[in-house]
Formats: C-alpha cells, structure tokens, sequence
C-alpha cells in the first residue's frame, strides 16, 4: 500500500501525522546539526578573512626587513643636458655635469652616381674600407652596382663597424654614405676645434684600382666628422667616445643630451621606504581591526564576534599587540623612529620624526629595521637582527604551516566533516524510521479497515434482522 493512502482505513494513521512525527524529530535531532554547521560555515568565511590579512602583514613586514629597500636610490636633474639613472647602493651625492660637446657618428659620402645601378668598376677586384683602426676586405667584380656595393659592405664584417645607405641627393644625383656604427673620434686625430683633416672611414682601392672613376676614393668626403663627447663633473674635464656615459661613477648610467649645464643629486630613495611603512601600517591596522570585530563580547547578538569566545584569536591579538613594546633588542623602540599607537590600538608614523632620525643616521635607522650594526650613544656597537626580522618571526609562528592559523583551519575543516558526517547518519536513521513506521502503519491501517468492514458487515446482519423480527 502506498504512503500516500495512509489514512483510509483507520482516518488516524495518516501521512500527516507521520510528517509531524518526523518533523519532532528533526528539530530534536537533524536542526542542531545545520546550526552547527551554519556557525562553522560562518566561521570559515571569518577565519579565511582573518588569515588573508595575517598573509598580507607577514608580506609587508617581509619588505620592510630586507635591506636591499634601503639600498635604493633616486635622482633629480636640474637642467635638460643630462638624463641619469642610479643602480641600488651607489653613491649618494651632488654634483654638477657641463656638456660642452656631444659625441657624434662619423659620416662620409662618395661622389655623384647617375644611378643606383651604375657600374662601379672595370673588372674584378678587392679594396679595403677603414674604418678607424679597423680595415676590410670587400670583394667585387665588373658587375658589382651601387646598389651591390650596399649590401656587399652591410653584409660582411665592416657591418658591425659601419652601415652603408645610398641616398638621393637629386636628380641623376645618387651617392654612397658610410656611417660609423659607434660615435666619436674613430682614429683619435680630430683637432682641437673638433674638425679632422683626414676621414676617418675610407675606401683604399690601391692594390687594383679597378673602381670606375673617383667617386669611392679621390671623391669620398666627410658629411660629418666623428667627435667625442666633452663635459665637466664639478669642473673636472671629461672625454668619452658615447653619449652614454657608464663609467665614470660606479653605479650610474649617464645620458648626454644637449650642450648645457645640470644639477645633478643622486639620494636614498625614502619615497619608497615610507611608502613600505605605510603598506605595513595599513595591512598591520586592517588585521587589528578585523580580529577585533570576530573577538568582540556583547550582549547582543548582532553585535558580538563569531570567535568571542574563542582564545586562539584573543591571543593573536595580545601578541600582535604586545610585539610593538617588544621589538628593538634593547637598542631602541619603534617609538624612536616615530611609530606611536593610540588607544584605540591604531599604528601609525610621524614621518617628520622618521626623516630627522634619517638624516641624522640613516645607517642606524636601516641597522634598527633590517638589521646590521647599531651605534649606540656612547659609541658602542650592538649587532641587531632588525625588529622587521623580529616582526616577522613572531606573524610567521602564526601565519607558517602547522601553525596556529593553519592547525585552527584544520579544525574547522574536520569539525565540519565530522558533523556533516553526523547528519547524513542521523538522516539515514531517521529515513529507516519512517519507512519502518511506514510499512507498520499500513499494516494497522489494513487491520483497521478489515474490522470497520467487518463490524459493518455485522451490522447490517443485525439492521436486516431486527427488520424481519
């Protein structure tokens, strides 16, 4: 008989009173368990918020403990003659750069071609082309054009020295240009006014002395002379062959631009340093914060923390907190370099105070947070960890694998196993229950009708006889 019939016999034993039966005992058994579950289920949002936040801390401590960040620099140039770069631990310093020359490319051209096809020797031959103090080999024949000339001396070796073009100078006007790949004076004779008598590339043809006409020897001119750079720093005179200019200061990339005067200050950067303090404020603030809502005891529901009673997380708080007074290995306090929190616990930094212990010693303030020597007032010297590696040992315990953020998350994970495997057993029990009761009610149900039956049958027996009587 199916469930959906129950009823029809007896009007008692019906599926509605099951469904009430069962009913009793989800609420006993089945809801304690989802509330349980829903209240993991929020704790698992808040621990993952929680433990994001402890991630971010331990990152931005990690960049303030190396001390590579103090190590970098920044430079400012007053003036267009100059652009420079400063790699990390250079020198810190003033100075000024007097460009008074820029290095330039030599350029010579040929004579006059009436076309980029024309012939430019007799028969087959070999000349050399110098360039500078470099000579090559360039092979040709009674077929070799203009154009083959070209690609002739781009495609061998003189290419790294010197790039061929042919430029149209006008009508039935073509020439040859020759320009040297690296600037300055190739051979190292210009004079003192930066002219130079003799080109420094050159077509030799000598040996064969096949080439048509003058155009590659008597004809080839100097378009533009090979120069060197020229410039003063703090007056001292300079000669550099490039423009870029890598050598004279150990760690700094040199531009020149332009003829002209600049200023030149290469500092510590301390844009980024602060800017790492602040990140490591705001991550240490945002984690003080979010742990103080989940902790937070009231008597209001809406308003008490979902780990109010829980002191895994009141513990990271006291020790996050207390870590502030801590750290400084008896050299000093964070409150030294201008840190200070308010009673509320909020972090912050009183930059003017962080900059005059800077300027005063940089080397002390970068020992006190990263670590190295700290000199002392008297003169002493104490060797620190940096309170940055201090910081970050103390958020690493709670933050590293099987620590204590890690081994809490284990237990949320297996607590919610544990009690969704409960309630699958408690459903399945409850299931076999009713299905029981199910098959027992339709057999009473049976039982019942047979009797209503039966005791009408009689009934109408006695109806019928008493009739007749």
């Amino acid at each position: 008989m199916g469930i959906s019939a129950l009823g029809t016999g007896s009007s008692i034993l019906t599926q509605d009173l099951l469904d009430k039966l069962r009913n009793a005992d989800e609420a006993s058994q089945i809801k304690p368990l989802d509330f349980s579950l829903a209240d993991n289920k929020d704790k698992a949002a808040e621990f993952d918020v929680i433990d994001a936040n402890m991630t971010n801390l331990y990152d931005a401590i990690g960049e303030l403990k190396t001390p590579a960040l103090f190590d970098e620099r920044t430079t400012s140039v007053s003036g267009s003659s100059v652009a420079i770069t400063a790699d990390a631990n250079s020198d810190v310093q003033d100075f000024t750069l007097d460009v008074t020359q820029l290095a330039t490319k030599e350029v010579d051209e040929s004579g006059s071609y009436g076309a980029t096809t024309d012939k430019i020797a007799s028969a087959a031959g070999t000349f050399t082309l110098n360039v500078g103090s470099d000579s090559f080999d360039i092979d040709y024949d009674e077929n070799t054009s203009l154009d083959n000339l070209k690609k002739l001396i781009n495609d061998s070796d003189a290419g790294d020295s010197v790039t061929a073009s042919i430029i149209k100078v006008g009508d039935n006007d073509y020439r040859l240009f020759l320009t040297a790949v690296n600037t300055g004076d190739l051979n190292g004779d210009n004079n003192a006014d930066g002219t130079d008598d003799t080109p420094d590339i050159s077509i030799d043809d000598s040996a064969d002395g096949n080439l048509l006409g003058t155009q590659l020897t008597d004809d080839m001119t100097s378009a533009q002379t090979g120069v060197d750079a020229n410039f003063t720093y703090n007056g001292q005179a300079i000669i550099r062959s490039s423009n870029e200019v890598d050598d004279l200061i150990t760690g700094y990339d040199i531009t020149l631009k332009e003829v002209g005067k600049s200023e030149v200050s290469v500092a510590q950067n301390r844009d980024n340093i602060t800017a790492k303090i602040d990140s490591f404020i705001e991550k240490y603030n945002a984690t003080m914060d979010e742990i103080g809502r989940a902790t937070k005891n009231s008597i209001d529901s809406s308003e008490r923390g979902i780990f109010a009673g829980e002191s895994t997380f009141k513990s990271i708080e006291r020790d996050l907190r207390g870590m502030m007074d801590k750290v400084g290995e008896g050299v000093g306090t964070l409150y030294d370099f201008g840190f200070d929190i308010d009673k509320s616990g909020k972090l912050s930094i009183d930059k003017t105070m962080f900059n005059d212990q800077m300027d005063k010693n940089s080397a002390n303030v970068e020992a006190f947070f990263s670590g190295g020597d700290y000199t002392n007032s008297d003169g002493s010297v104490t060797a620190v960890s940096g309170v940055f590696t201090e910081m970050s040992e103390n958020v690493h315990e709670y933050t590293k694998f099987n620590g204590m953020l890690d081994n809490y998350d284990t237990y949320l994970s297996d607590n919610t196993s544990s009690l969704e495997d409960s309630k699958t057993k408690a459903t399945e029990h409850l299931d076999a229950k009713y299905e029981t009761m199910k098959q027992q009610y339709a057999a009473y149900d049976a039982m019942i009708a047979s009797f209503k039956n039966a005791s009408a049958a009689f009934t109408q027996m006695q109806d019928a006889s008493n009739d007749n009587n």
